[in-house]
């Protein structure tokens, strides 16, 4: 049984009373086999497994648990416990309580906020201090969301940022209608599964005996409201504050230091014995954690006490010699390559290492940074297929119409306004059967000059202009054809995409929508883009051979994503799954490509841990822009703590194309691999300010 698997420390928390428990667990502690162990107390104690609620970071971490849990339990057992990722669990409620959910991604939400935000000018304002760009403004209301549990936005950003004032009364003018426009078409983001999830549990009992949280430190204010709203019988929390690595994404390190003083019986149990890393690796990530203030004392036990090889200092000349000599020990190396990681601070780290991995013929896959998920071709694919299911989704129109020569998405949002207004509600009809008694169905401009509202919409312009194009009678009926601003590229971008839609509506099975699609003459426009931006030079000229290899690399993502369409027989699900479980799943094989959040909760045999140099690790800019140098530190520990036993840090003095030059990172002189000198002096001193250097 599980419990009897535990050891000392690990039984004891996993048999805590009822009640509020905090399990401090630090790296390679056995948290996950003490949870599993708490669940299995649970149930030998008579809660039954639909009164258990397991919120985790990731949804793999919950399916991993809940596996570990069926091997002793049985499966319906194990699968009657409510487990995944506070937005998967309030997707699954809402989804229960309110019928359909239309949850939406970051990125497509940005699209929409953009629409609205295009709309806007900000000349009559603007002084010395630029506005923010609307995809920077976004990000700032989804913090404004997850860490500001009352106020207003325009008051928030007025006291954070002073010299932005002038335009905080536009800014919350485009939060305002950007809310309104989701109500109205009944999107969701993630903070708003949240929020909703909230207020349904003031007013629903969920039913659970025990609530457990697992990476307890990276809870921020909404979850943590959310958790309280739930009013669990009894509190099993498990974290660790020195893995605390999500600041930027508005997590609260002071949600875990205060839970004592919070709560009244609250119980505090730390597990002290390291299963994971040498002693020697333990020792360096201590070193250097031990600059960051003690929230609780703990002190850690190494079980491996065979004799290890201590980490080892990688200096290298110049940046692109430190990413080639690391690709030359990786090729050297007696360690599976599937049991090697590289670990990186910041995106363009990983781009220099995948290269020279690559160029050697070493295989590779990357997490972290750009997903697969993330690429461009799949994202319209993917809004290609949104559409399909949902013609009432104007994010993924407008996504989809950027692509059209000069469209963008204000004039995007004009077009799927209009269709609708033509098809009664629908756009599919307002595209294939318009009522052609509205000549005008485009939306009257509101003109506000302090809200930064503007005029720029010119006389209908006539269909006729089309004519040649070779469109059929039908749509050139539609009066949609009058936009003044539509182009003739633009007009038969929306004719192909007429054109896919009729051959869709048909197929029932998702393999086959995605084989449509990525055939289709729309998608391909878009992958013409794709290939053609990817493909040319800084003179502006073209490299054909850089554009046939983008093509076919474009073309074999098409294919994966029908392989993982493959096992699904309806849209929706299928669709579901990309939204909500893309995060957990990786492409390729071969060496772990991980930024540094990615790589939390894993471990490898071998670990690099590269561009350990002041400005880019610790991260300078991003310490300017609201981050600590307590947090960086903290994510040195993260990257470090992955190793189990051999552990390289690099960093290189030169960078030959930027001409500039590198200091090592404060972090390898606490870690007692560089002498404190007159160097380390300044570099302290520069982080008590939060210099900006490059990233």
């Amino acid at each position: 049984m599980p419990l009897s698997r535990l050891n000392t420390e690990q039984l004891r928390a996993a048999m805590a009373p009822f009640g509020h428990n905090l399990i401090i667990a630090s790296a390679g502690t056995g948290k996950t086999s003490t949870i599993v162990g708490r669940i299995a107390y649970l149930l030998q104690h008579g809660i039954k497994a639909e009164e258990i609620l397991l919120l985790t970071f990731t949804n793999k971490a919950a399916q991993e648990m809940i596996e570990r849990l069926a091997l002793f339990f049985g499966k319906e057992v194990a699968a009657s416990i409510d487990a995944g990722t506070f937005h998967a669990v309030s997707y699954r409620w809402l989804k229960r309580h309110n019928g359909k959910v239309v949850l939406k991604q970051q990125r497509e939400l940005k699209t929409l906020f953009r629409s609205v935000y295009e709309k806007r000018s900000f000349d009559h304002l603007i002084d010395s201090v630029p506005p923010y760009g609307a995809n920077y403004l976004y990000d700032l209301y989804s913090f404004f969301q997850n860490t500001e549990l009352s106020g207003d936005f325009e008051a928030w950003v007025t006291c954070k940022q002073e010299e932005h004032k002038p335009y905080a009364l536009i800014y919350a003018d485009i939060v305002e209608e950007f809310e309104q426009l989701k109500t109205t078409y009944g999107f969701l983001n993630f903070n708003d599964l949240l929020l909703q999830m909230r207020t349904l549990c003031l007013h629903v009992s969920l039913g659970y005996k025990e609530v457990l949280v697992d990476e307890y430190q990276d809870t921020n204010a909404l979850q943590g409201t959310l958790i309280d709203a739930m009013r669990p019988d009894s509190l099993f929390c498990v974290g660790d504050y020195d893995q605390s690595i999500y600041a930027f994404n508005g997590a609260d390190i002071s949600i875990i230091g205060s839970f004592a003083k919070k709560f009244d019986d609250a119980q505090i149990y730390t597990l002290v014995k390291n299963y994971r890393s040498t002693v020697p690796i333990l020792s360096l990530a201590n070193r250097v954690i031990a600059y960051n203030e003690r929230i609780y004392p703990k002190s850690l036990e190494v079980t491996r006490t065979h004799e290890a090889a201590p980490p080892k200092l990688l200096v290298y000349e110049e940046l692109f010699d430190q990413y080639h000599g690391i690709a030359e020990l990786i090729g050297t190396s007696q360690t599976k390559h599937d049991e090697i990681a590289v670990i990186f601070r910041n995106n363009a780290s990983a781009d220099g290492i995948e290269a020279a991995l690559r160029e050697k013929g070493i295989a590779c896959r990357r997490r972290g940074g750009t997903s697969f998920f993330d690429a461009r071709e799949v994202k319209a694919l993917l809004d290609c297929y949104t559409l399909l299911i949902n013609e009432h989704d104007m994010m993924a129109f407008i996504h989809l119409f950027e692509y059209a020569k000069g469209m963008g998405s204000a004039v995007a949002k004009e077009l799927f306004v209009a269709l609708q207004r033509l098809g009664g509600g629908s756009m599919l009809r307002g595209l294939y059967k318009p009522d052609l008694s509205i000549s005008n169905p485009f939306e009257k401009r509101k003109l506000n000059q302090q809200l930064g509202l503007f005029d720029d919409f010119a006389e209908l312009g006539s269909a006729g202009r089309f004519a040649l194009l070779g469109f059929d009678a039908n749509f050139m009926k539609n009066p949609v054809l009058k936009h003044p601003k539509l182009s003739k590229d633009g007009a038969q971008y929306l004719y192909d995409c007429y054109l896919l839609f009729q051959t869709l509506t048909a197929i029932a099975k998702p393999q086959n929508v995605v084989e449509r699609i990525a055939q289709s003459r729309f998608y391909q426009h878009i992958v013409e883009q794709l290939c053609t931006k990817r493909a040319q030079l800084e003179n502006g000229s073209i490299d054909e051979a850089l554009k046939t290899a983008a093509h076919e690399r474009i073309m074999r993502k098409t294919k994966v994503l029908s392989e993982l369409a493959k096992p699904y027989k309806e849209h929706e699900r299928f669709l579901n799954a990309m939204i909500l479980g893309s995060q957990d799943l990786t492409q390729g094989e071969g060496v772990h490509l991980l930024s540094i959040h990615a790589s939390k909760g894993l471990e490898y045999e071998e670990v690099y841990v590269i561009d350990l140099m002041d400005g880019r690790f610790p991260n300078r800019k991003l310490m300017s822009r609201g981050g600590s140098l307590d947090e960086e530190r903290r994510l040195f520990y993260v990257a470090v703590t992955r190793a189990k036993e051999i552990l390289y840090l690099s960093y290189a003095k030169y960078d030959k194309i930027k001409k500039s030059d590198f200091l090592a990172s404060q972090f390898l002189y606490e870690a007692g691999l560089l002498s404190k000198d007159e160097v380390y002096a300044m570099l302290v001193a520069k982080g008590e300010e939060k210099g900006e250097d490059e990233d």
